[in-house]
């Protein structure tokens, strides 16, 4: 593995797009750090205390704490991925943005992105002013302005300056899924969720002191999340590989084919997709909660809490929607099976032609399906655990399902991408 670094590092293309993506993520962070102006700083930390299991809890994490700190980054990439969702939606509904985007070539392609950015600003005004709505409001009533913040002024620069952050944080993502390693959003988010490992240990260890009698709850816990991670890492790597044999060909004085190789089938072919999108989307109904004051003890907040049955129930179904829909979009039977009969392949036991493609589109359905459980159990398990525990409850565990998920498999893509590199440049890869 250190060999194997090394060598990464000495490939100078590879150095330069570490570099960058790592620059990218200090001024991540150091913008994360930048708060925004007017606001009383200390009653916003406390009112996160108060809800930091609630929805805007997972909110936080998900912006690595820049939602409590009010930073220009307050909003992550949240806007992003909603817009993202939105207009790859639509783009299934609307005939003349399904044409632009599988006709019009790398034009259309850049239209869409242009779509999905006035988007993503729209978005991000709506919820840069939901949050402003949240501070004005306070706790209890008492705002959580500053002494300062008189007039219409202050809400307009605490909006403005929202939206330019989340806006910027969009530029930022797609500048490291560019010019530097990985995903540029996944590795941004997951950036903001490592960020919170030492505060939760922290907190986890300051737990235990104060209650010893509960730490074998923790314990599991950690067990826990290990056993995740293991499974994680085989599901990501798990695929199924479907037998095809090529016919023998003569081409002029030489033979062609004849030869048996496999068709290879990721499990979880959509990876860490569904959660992101399915995580968004769920949030939808307490941020539109946001907007309406005394909906904030309501029992419309608590239905959609990030620790209510509901919320859990619902947040499965989106996962198996997305792991579905990412997998039609990247795995096109027909096109296959097309492909296949032009290069005179076939699967043993199947004609060429439709009957290769049904055949695939049962094997597709049936590993999607698999892999979309998987993601939903892990996701969700946590949320029906802390239901039945308040110290599962008190510790966050309701936010780690999705969280571990993230982390772990976006440390895997951005692996999986540094060892195609280096077996580009007749390099070991770090999987062997």
């Amino acid at each position: 593995m250190i060999e194997t670094m090394r060598n990464a590092w000495r490939a100078e293309e590879i150095r330069a797009k570490l570099l960058f993506t790592l620059f990218m993520i200090l001024l991540y962070r150091l913008g994360n750090a930048v708060t925004v102006p007017y606001i009383n700083t200390a009653m916003l930390s406390t009112y996160f205390n108060q809800v930091s299991n609630s929805m805007l809890g997972l909110m936080n994490t998900m912006s690595g704490s820049a939602l409590e700190r009010a930073s220009i980054f307050a909003l992550s990439i949240q806007p992003y991925i909603n817009a993202s969702i939105i207009v790859q939606l639509l783009t299934i509904a609307i005939p003349a943005l399904e044409r632009m985007q599988k006709e019009g070539g790398e034009e259309g392609k850049k239209k869409l992105e242009k779509i999905t950015r006035y988007s993503t600003v729209a978005i991000a005004i709506l919820q840069g002013y939901g949050y402003y709505v949240i501070i004005r409001n306070g706790i209890n009533g008492v705002s959580m302005l500053s002494s300062d913040a008189v007039g219409n002024l202050p809400a307009i620069i605490i909006v403005a300056t929202f939206v330019t952050g989340s806006a910027l944080l969009m530029w930022m993502g797609e500048q490291i899924t560019e010019f530097g390693i990985g995903n540029g959003i996944s590795v941004i988010l997951f950036v903001s969720i490592v960020s919170r490992f030492p505060t939760s240990l922290a907190s986890m260890i300051r737990a235990i002191i104060s209650e010893p009698s509960n730490w074998w709850i923790y314990l599991l816990v950690l067990i826990g999340a290990l056993a995740i991670i293991v499974l994680i890492v085989i599901v990501t790597n798990a695929e199924r590989r479907i037998p095809v044999q090529y016919s023998k060909r003569v081409v002029g004085r030489r033979m062609y084919g004849g030869q048996s190789t496999h068709l290879p089938m990721k499990v979880n072919m959509s990876g860490v997709l569904p959660v992101i999108f399915a995580q968004s989307i769920a949030s939808i109904p307490a941020t539109i909660a946001v907007f309406v004051p005394k909906w904030e003890n309501s029992t419309f907040m608590r239905i959609f809490d990030a620790t209510s049955l509901l919320y859990a129930f619902l947040y499965f179904l989106l996962i198996v929607f997305f792991s579905y829909f990412y997998s039609t979009v990247q795995f096109n039977p027909i096109e296959i099976a097309n492909n296949l009969r032009k290069n005179g392949g076939f699967i043993p036991g199947f004609r060429a032609g439709k009957p290769t493609s049904e055949f695939i589109q049962n094997v597709l359905t049936k590993i999607t399906l698999f892999g979309a459980l998987y993601l939903a159990i892990i996701a969700i398990t946590p949320i029906l655990i802390s239901r039945f525990s308040e110290t599962a409850r008190t510790s966050g565990l309701s936010l780690g399902g999705t969280s571990v998920i993230i982390v772990v498999s976006v440390a895997l893509e951005i692996i999986k991408q540094l060892e195609a590199q280096l077996l580009m440049r007749h390099y070991k890869g770090f999987l062997e």
